[in-house]
Order: structure tokens, then C-alpha cells, then sequence
């Protein structure tokens, strides 16, 4: 056994730990799809968002809503950051309308293939996307995530008027399902995609409100954070990612 290790070559035991590194974070935090029909690196020059996000046409919000299930709100009994923050946009445009095209497990790829068309569709004021944790764990690349995150991006701003919000990648490192020596390599996988989302939101002039600053600096001291899985938020989660969007939701709406 131990002969049989030390014949490993280094880089193939760097192709070893990264198959083990995907095969277990496989194991504690994909989400089987249910498909309906700290800070330096990131690229995020300020807390919050790259760009000031445009205004949301005045009247009724048609509210579209692209991602995973933290869209869905996996974890939580009240629903995740997208319901939440379709509640406090009700009040100030009454007559507003939610439509949430995320799943559970879905990729960038799976936004490109199944939802992408629907909010084009839909011809929506205001779109939020959240993805790519999916992407990573899947062992997708980050060329093709960029590839696909840009053909969603082209689509949106040139097919649609709407104000685009883009959520980055949250720092789900410190999970309590993540093993602790896997902690190191996921974060710096998130800090990487997250660079991207940034390049791209200042390539296309959207809006990025930056979950990860908040979310690294908060989950390791908020276990309540955390739902019973110990991945997905829990109800005090999703609050604190709501708490978090809507400022920069709130000023697009009453300008």
C-alpha cells in the first residue's frame, strides 16, 4: 500500500486530490436536480455592488428570478433570498409579479438550457442570478462557466431592458458539511469564480452584489446560519442574504 502511494508521480496526485476533492464535495453538497419543466481576489472594488444597478422601471415589478436552490430556498421553511425579497418589493410596487425559474441543482449550463429562454420570454423589469456553486462542485471548469455566464449576460442585456442583479458565489467553505481539509481549496475555487463573475458584470455594465464578502466574514460565527443539512442556508440564512440584497434593490426601485 504504502509503495503503491509513493509511485504516485506529483502531478498525478494533484489529478488525484482534485477527483477526490470533486467526488466528496459531490457526496455532501450537490443537489439532485428537480428541474420543473478576507475579500482580496474576488474583483469586487467595493461592499456591495461593482456598478450602481439601473433603475426598475416605474409601475409593477415583472420580477424574474435565474439559479439554484438558494433561489428555491432549499433549507428553509419560509422560502430563500428570492421569495423574501419579492415580499419587500410588494409593498413599494404594489401589483408586482415573481416569477422564479430557479431549481435545485442547477448550473450555469442548466440556466443556459432551460431558463434562459423563459425570462427572455417573459419580458421581465427586473432579473436576479445567482449560480455556479453547482458549477464547482460538479467539476465544471471555469472556462466553461465563464462561457456559459456570458451567454446568459449577452442575452439578458441585449434582449431585455431589465435591471440585472447578479449575485456572486457565497463562501459555503466554512459549511459544517464541508471536511475541514477541503476548506482551503473550495474557498480559493470560489475567490477564482467569482473573479470571472466580476470581469464579465463589468464587461456587460450589470450590477454584482458581492454575498461573498458577507457571507465569509459571517457564516463561521453564525452556525444558525446554516439549515440541518449543514449546506443550504437556513430561514435565519436566507434573512441575512435578503437583509444584504435589498438595499441595492430598494434604491433601484425608488429612484
Amino acid at each position: 500500500m504504502a509503495s503503491n502511494f509513493g509511485a504516485i508521480r506529483p502531478g498525478g496526485l494533484r489529478l488525484l486530490r482534485r477527483a477526490l476533492l470533486f467526488a466528496v464535495l459531490l457526496f455532501f453538497c450537490s443537489c439532485s436536480s428537480t428541474h420543473p419543466t478576507g475579500r482580496p481576489g474576488i474583483g469586487v472594488e467595493q461592499r456591495g455592488n461593482i456598478l450602481n444597478m439601473k433603475h426598475i422601471a416605474s409601475g409593477p415589478v415583472k420580477y424574474v428570478a435565474l439559479g439554484d436552490s438558494t433561489g428555491v430556498g432549499v433549507g428553509a421553511t419560509g422560502g430563500g433570498y428570492v421569495a423574501r425579497l419579492f415580499k419587500r418589493i410588494e409593498p413599494v410596487r404594489p401589483g408586482s409579479s415573481l416569477t422564479n425559474l430557479c431549481f435545485s441543482g442547477a448550473t450555469s449550463e442548466d440556466v443556459v438550457r432551460n431558463q434562459l429562454q423563459r425570462v427572455l420570454a417573459a419580458q421581465p423589469t427586473f432579473v436576479t442570478l445567482g449560480v455556479g456553486i453547482n458549477d464547482l462542485t460538479h467539476g465544471g471548469t471555469i472556462e466553461q462557466f465563464s462561457a456559459n455566464y456570458e451567454m446568459i449576460l449577452e442575452q439578458l442585456t441585449s434582449k431585455t431592458g431589465a435591471a440585472i442583479l447578479l449575485l456572486n458565489l457565497p463562501d459555503v467553505s466554512t459549511a459544517p458539511r464541508i471536511p475541514p481539509p477541503l476548506r482551503e481549496q473550495l474557498s480559493r475555487q470560489i475567490i477564482s469564480f467569482n473573479a470571472r463573475i466580476a470581469e464579465l458584470a463589468r464587461k456587460y455594465s450589470v450590477a454584482v452584489l458581492d454575498i461573498y464578502s458577507s457571507t465569509h466574514e459571517s457564516l463561521g460565527s453564525h452556525p444558525e446560519f446554516f439549515s440541518g443539512d449543514g449546506f443550504h442556508p437556513s430561514d435565519a440564512g436566507y434573512e441575512h442574504w435578503t437583509d444584504e440584497v435589498w438595499p441595492v434593490v430598494e434604491a433601484a426601485l425608488r429612484e
